[in-house]
């Protein structure tokens, strides 16, 4: 259920992840969030090695949220590794990040990114988009049946 579902934010600005998990916390998702700092982690995790590989304390998510601008492997380095792992095919990738440049956008969607979010400038604003970011998800995770005629 989407509702128990981890998202996995990929984030290594300390600030951001705090601003994040603040606005998770005010939007009262129930969805547990995991942290991890940098691409490397972010392919750890995803591939249970080392510490992640506890899968019911680190359960494979069903949404990344991927900063761009990380150290020792970028976001795009990230899409990249996940278009070649097919069985990561099925996570839902959204980027959040600062860079609003119409090439990082193109690249971002070229390599598999499901959304591409501009990081927001203050907490209420983040707030906001991660309430919006939750009822898509929703959306997306559970369309509406069709009635019968």
């Amino acid at each position: 259920m989407m509702e128990q579902s981890t998202v996995l934010l990929a984030e290594d600005d300390p600030d951001d992840v705090l601003l994040t998990r603040l606005a998770f916390e005010k939007a009262r998702l129930a969805n547990p969030l995991q942290v991890v700092r940098d691409g490397v982690e972010l392919v750890a995790y995803l591939q249970g090695d080392g510490r992640f590989s506890d899968r019911n304390k680190y359960p494979l998510p069903i949404l990344l949220l991927l900063d761009l601008k990380m150290p020792r492997m970028t976001g795009f380095q990230v899409l990249e590794w996940l278009r070649n792992h097919p069985e990561h095919q099925g996570l839902s990738v959204a980027i959040m990040t600062s860079s609003d440049q119409d090439p990082d956008i193109s690249r971002a969607y070229d390599l598999g990114a499901d959304s591409y979010l501009i990081k927001p400038p203050d907490a209420e604003a983040l707030l906001a988009l991660v309430q919006r970011l939750h009822a898509y998800w929703v959306i997306v995770d559970h369309p509406l049946e069709t009635c019968p005629a």
